[in-house]
């Protein structure tokens, strides 16, 4: 029996610092689901539709984006049933490249992946129900913000309860949220059963011709943004009843869940609106539940935003915690992170510190204004980054560690990761050079990157520094 288990055996059930298969396959899905299905489905086909012109070419990157994330859930299928861990990504990359370069990975995941997308996802929340329902400000904080708080704080709670009562939240938010969806193209179902046309009276059908090779790409990064998330399925592998077989299960029949689901929406829009006019539109499920039944429908989409991304916050609040609880088991300065709730099935102190953290990031947002949203959004090229790292990494764990046990292996091998690996790769040009051309308070935007991972080299030498001692010290 080894020291780790030992130990565990000795400790009552609620400080037990190994995570409890807890997680089933339905709670699993609704959780990529969830999280990946977001508040960009209401914005992205619009941006879409106008780089691309033409109805066969934007259903054709919408679906070219459900087959590309495919062949990357594939292989995260395999990392995820190879090395099962509450780490994820965090766990593949250590493996891979050593303690340095996950620890860079897991700090720009709390400082500014996870945590910001929970703030600027708050504030999403917040905008829409503060206009479904306007909240009184308190001091300077807007009602807006005020909600955001809230949301926040009610999310961490349920989550801090425990893991199942987490992803039983999950599970029916996501109802919630693809029941939205499914409104709205029940709304265009309406309209043609009324004979009612816009898609062919009120607009053109757009141009005739393929796009160019410019505007297709950039379509498809829009669309890849929308699609993006189902990888934090990775960080619930370890937590997942019967996890080698419904770890495949649950990424496959997410992405085909999400790819039917967009098609399914993006039909919707077309169908109202006609291609020009879901290029035109601000507000694309608003326009087509206004011409189905007319102006007072605004409110039910300004709901359907909110459950959106409330159902995103909570889902990447799960998540998130999980990086923070594999940092904790590798650096000895940062042990509270790693102590797991038994009773809970919970990492309660990562959970705390992730809260702590995103409510501190929603104040400075409110104190920022705009500022704070392009900072987060800035950051992207290191996500990007760090993504294509993970996908490398199959090829040099493969090759490392040829003996250890694979009960799926990526199938096309090695054709499928690479063109995943591709993807990432073009993922973080297109970033680079999107923050390349935009400014922040007078800087270029690409220097918000570079001072997240600088902040992060300065935390990674003085741990190093820190665990230099404590090893002189015991000699």
């Amino acid at each position: 029996m080894s020291q780790e288990k030992r130990v565990a055996g000795s400790l009552p059930r609620a400080t037990s610092s190994l995570p409890q298969p807890a997680i089933g396959l339905r709670e699993a899905i609704a959780l990529i689901v969830g999280i990946v299905v977001g508040a960009g489905i209401f914005k992205a086909p619009s941006m879409v539709a106008a780089m691309t012109g033409n109805p066969v070419w934007m259903f054709g990157a919408w679906l070219l984006g459900g087959l590309i994330s495919l062949a990357g859930a594939l292989c995260y299928a395999e990392l995820a049933t190879a090395y099962a861990h509450t780490g994820g990504d965090y766990h593949f990359l250590r493996r891979a490249y050593g303690r340095s370069v996950a620890f860079l990975f897991a700090w720009a995941r709390f400082s500014v992946i996870t945590t910001g997308s929970i703030a600027l996802l708050a504030f999403v929340f917040g905008d829409y129900m503060n206009a479904i329902w306007p909240l009184g400000g308190v001091g300077t904080l807007s009602g807006s913000t005020l909600y955001a708080l809230l949301a926040i704080l009610v999310l961490s709670a349920i989550n801090m309860r425990s893991t199942r009562s987490g992803t039983f939240t999950q599970t029916w938010l996501t109802a919630f949220e693809v029941g939205g969806l499914l409104v709205i193209v029940g709304a265009a179902i309406y309209l043609a059963g009324r004979g009612i046309d816009p898609a062919t009276v009120s607009t053109s059908g757009g141009s005739d011709g393929p796009p160019g090779a410019a505007g297709f790409g950039m379509a498809m990064v829009f669309v890849l943004l929308t699609y993006g998330g189902w990888n934090e399925a990775a960080y619930i592998s370890a937590e997942l009843k019967n996890g080698r077989r419904d770890m495949v299960k649950a990424l496959v029949w997410s992405i085909i869940i999400i790819t039917v689901l967009y098609l399914m929406v993006t039909w919707a829009y077309w169908r109202g609106l006609g291609i020009e006019g879901m290029a035109q539109s601000q507000a694309m499920a608003a326009d087509v539940f206004g011409i189905a039944f007319g102006p007072a429908a605004g409110a039910a989409i300004s709901l359907m935003v909110a459950v959106a991304a409330l159902t995103s916050m909570n889902a990447t609040m799960i998540v998130g915690a999980r990086t923070n609880h594999a940092l904790g088991q590798d650096w000895h300065g940062l042990a509270a992170l790693a102590r797991w709730d038994g009773e809970r099935d919970a990492p309660l102190n990562a959970l705390r510190v992730q809260s702590a953290a995103a409510l501190l990031l929603v104040l400075v947002g409110a104190w920022t204004g705009a500022g704070f949203r392009a900072m987060v959004e800035f950051t992207a090229p290191v996500f990007w980054l760090f993504f294509l790292l993970v996908g490398i990494s199959l090829f040099v764990l493969r090759v490392r560690e040829p003996q250890h046990e694979r009960p799926f292996r990526v199938p096309l091998y090695p054709l499928l990761p690479l063109l995943f690996c591709m993807m990432c790769a073009y993922m973080l040009w297109s970033s680079l050079s999107y923050v390349y051309s935009q400014r922040l308070g007078g800087l270029n935007a690409a220097w918000i990157g570079v001072a997240v991972l600088a902040i992060g080299m300065v935390l990674l030498l003085l741990m190093l520094a820190r665990h230099a001692r404590r090893e002189h010290g015991a000699m």
